[in-house]
């Protein structure tokens, strides 16, 4: 039986908490933080000289090959990388997750199979120029563009038969999802984005009727710790069976890996295995969110991400639908942002900008650096208007 996408109340807590993140596979005996190239490196330096061999310097007229950086991020050589997985830097050093999630109250996600690259909307199958043409009506209208895959091997598919689309809201009060199939994703440039991002679907598709949709960042030409640690997840949810279960080709915040949103609410989880996906997309099929592991309802901007996750700490509410952020203000130093409860509860919410430290990598490869983070420093109850 289909699952109509109210937002109902839900009876009871998931109690699974998620295993330890594995970390990715080192290569050889090498420890930790080895680049490649060193190791080859040393192997080079430690190899022995077959018997009447002679050492044959560089001619000065040939300049010396510098050996293959595999973390290079296209800097000028001589630059610091770090080689550290970016996803377990941020882990050791027990990286704040709430208000990380990308900002978007509405999704569209159109199929496609094959690789992506980087830029997966001008880098894939995908024709370019639709990939352009969507990106440029997407922008300043609260829709986000993502393509999606089924997991598992990726044929090289130039042309597939049709394309799923799937359209997701996600502001409280006003949560649908809507799903439909295209010939030709270029099609999809004719559809309202304003609208979209506001809230309507103006009958595009059909009203969603399976499980939750649960997205899984797993893009390795955009950050390498999305393929080692996103598509194994990926895989094994679709195993598992009962689920609708994508590969998506961003997400934000690489470091967090592996990433996952789940639609139509929209909340986006981090450092997340298989036994808490499933309990994170049992707790939406019942119009609830667990907190554990959460980042943030993309409805929101980041103070506003964090501000609901912190309400709904002190509340202890759980229902999706009961609190919506209600605006957010600039103030020295940060934002207060206003947050209301269905029952007519209402909350201040200092948001300050706080520095990350030490320095870590936001994505393998990168120069180590201090990502901004949202710090929510007082949580004030706004008594109810008198009479």
């Amino acid at each position: 039986m289909g699952h109509q996408y109210e937002e109902t109340i839900g009876q009871k807590r998931a109690t699974t908490s998620p295993g330890p993140l594995k970390p990715a596979p080192r290569k050889g005996n090498a420890p930790w933080g080895t680049p490649e190239g060193a190791r080859g490196t040393a192997r080079q330096a430690t190899s022995r000289r077959r018997p009447g061999t002679t050492h044959r310097p560089p001619r000065p007229d040939r300049p010396t090959p510098t050996p293959a950086n595999p973390h290079s991020t296209g800097r000028t050589l001589g630059a610091p990388v770090n080689p550290t997985p970016c996803s377990r830097a941020s882990s050791e050093l027990a990286e704040p997750l709430a208000g990380t999630a990308a900002v978007a109250r509405t999704w569209l996600l159109v199929e496609q199979p094959g690789p992506w690259g980087a830029k997966a909307l001008t880098a894939s199958h995908l024709d370019p120029e639709t990939g352009r043409a969507l990106d440029r009506a997407a922008d300043g209208t609260g829709v986000r563009v993502a393509l999606i895959r089924r997991p598992g091997r990726h044929a090289d598919l130039h042309r597939p038969g049709r394309h799923r689309v799937i359209v997701a809201h996600t502001a409280p009060g006003a949560t649908w999802m809507r799903t439909a199939e295209v010939a030709d994703p270029a099609e999809l440039t004719a559809l309202d984005f304003a609208a979209l991002g506001a809230g309507s679907h103006g009958g595009f598709g059909d009203a969603h009727a399976g499980p939750p949709v649960i997205a899984v960042c797993t893009n390795g030409k955009r950050d390498r710790c999305c393929a080692l640690y996103g598509r194994p997840l990926a895989a094994e949810l679709a195993s598992s069976g009962g689920l609708d279960v994508w590969e998506i080709t961003h997400l934000g915040g690489h470091r967090f890996a592996p990433t996952v949103v789940v639609l139509p609410y929209g909340y986006a989880y981090g450092r997340v295995d298989s036994g808490h996906a499933k309990d994170v997309v049992e707790a939406a099929r019942s119009g609830r969110i667990l907190p554990y592991g959460c980042r943030g309802r993309s409805a929101w901007d980041r103070p506003g991400q964090a501000a609901d996750l912190a309400v709904r700490a002190m509340a202890g509410e759980d229902r999706a639908a009961a609190v919506t952020v209600t605006g957010t203000e600039d103030v020295p130093g940060g934002w207060t942002v206003h947050v209301a409860h269905e029952d007519g509860r209402a909350w201040r919410v200092a948001v300050t900008k706080a520095v990350a430290e030490p320095p870590r990598p936001e994505s393998c490869g990168a120069v180590p650096g201090t990502p901004v983070r949202m710090q929510v420093t007082t949580v004030e109850a706004v008594p109810a208007p008198a009479g």
